[in-house]
């Protein structure tokens, strides 16, 4: 993960990630980048586990 940082992709801030802002408050829920992740590590611990 921190390779994805390094490297420059947005994580948190992808397309599809729900923003809410109403006056003072903030809220934000990353529903593509949990579900981006969640892929990443999958096939990374699959190819681990072989």
């Amino acid at each position: 993960m921190g390779l994805l940082v390094m490297l420059g992709v947005p994580l948190g801030r992808l397309p599809g990630d729900v923003v809410v802002r109403r006056g003072s408050y903030t809220l934000y829920f990353p529903i593509v980048t949990c579900i981006v992740l969640s892929l990443l590590l999958t096939l990374a611990l699959t190819f681990l586990r072989r």
